[in-house]
């Protein structure tokens, strides 16, 4: 009987996970990237893009339900929700969920990643492409939010890691852009790493994010394959009430939006925003 297949994260020097491979379904190998999807039999449908894990089926609702409800029912009354990357189309696939937003804009520097995921990973969209409030603009982020005339209530970075790619997504012109075309009250939320392991990754956008906005910290969520601890996101707005809602409200809210999640709730929303000492200590020097 032939040796399964190993296929091993790179992410960290030192430590990291491995997953068996029951199949192979795409293997990009170039001198420019290595991209992979595979079967797994614990975790379904695995995409990896140069030694790191992206994406994976059983997994992947905590990571979107958290970057998309949280920031939605903070503010109450999103009517227009941009959508930085995201191309697996699962971000898309939370927002669209609220049906009081009455436009979704996504922002995807490459039109391939779109019609690729379409293709390997269809549970991540579900069908939200569909959606007549969305509109696909193929555009760098950073471009975009510096150039449009349009505003949005809430800014989703769905960013790989601050190196290659992503890099632009962690910068402080990416940064102003959100600011300067997210309208008053308005919340920005991106994905920040695991701060046990990534903490520079947090220090560096909590100060460059505090230059724009007067209310900046972090929430938090654990994804299993995004392993090290919790996974952080940044949060940004200028009104410090939506991070301190009271419990009654959320609970409301949510009720009123009528969404069935496996992982949000209100009592997790309220939580989320407890972080450990070791990154409060790391913040405050």
């Amino acid at each position: 009987m032939a040796e399964k297949e190993m296929w091993y994260e790179t992410l960290h020097s030192g430590f990291g996970q491995y997953f068996d491979v029951d199949k192979v379904l795409y293997r990009d190998k170039t001198a420019h990237q290595d991209l992979i999807i595979f079967e797994n039999s614990t975790l379904g449908r695995v995409m990896a893009l140069d030694g790191v894990v992206q994406t994976t089926e059983r997994d992947e609702f905590i990571y979107h339900e958290m970057l998309t409800h949280v920031p939605l029912l903070a503010h109450g009354a999103a009517k227009r929700v941009l959508i930085i990357g995201g191309g697996d189309g699962a971000m898309l696939r939370e927002v669209s969920r609220h049906q009081t937003v009455e436009q979704i804009t996504m922002v995807e520097i490459d039109a391939g990643v779109v019609s690729f995921c379409q293709q390997y990973l269809p549970n991540h969209s579900a069908g939200a492409y569909d959606d007549p409030r969305f509109k696909l603009v193929i555009d760098d982020g950073v471009n975009f939010v510096n150039q449009t005339i349009e505003t949005f209530d809430v800014i989703i970075s769905d960013c790989t890691d601050p190196v290659g790619p992503g890099e632009s997504l962690f910068t402080s012109e990416f940064y102003a852009g959100c600011c300067r075309c997210l309208t008053p009250g308005g919340i920005f939320v991106a994905q920040n790493g695991v701060c046990f392991l990534q903490q520079d990754e947090a220090v560096n956008s909590h100060r460059k994010l505090s230059h724009y906005f007067a209310d900046v910290s972090f929430y938090q969520a654990a994804v299993p394959t995004y392993y090290g601890g919790i996974m952080t996101f940044a949060w940004a707005s200028d009104n410090p009430t939506l991070r301190q809602l009271d419990p009654a409200t959320v609970s409301a809210r949510f009720a009123r939006a009528g969404i069935n999640c496996l992982y949000y709730n209100p009592a997790i929303h309220m939580g989320s925003f407890a972080l450990p000492q070791y990154l409060l200590n790391a913040l405050a020097e």
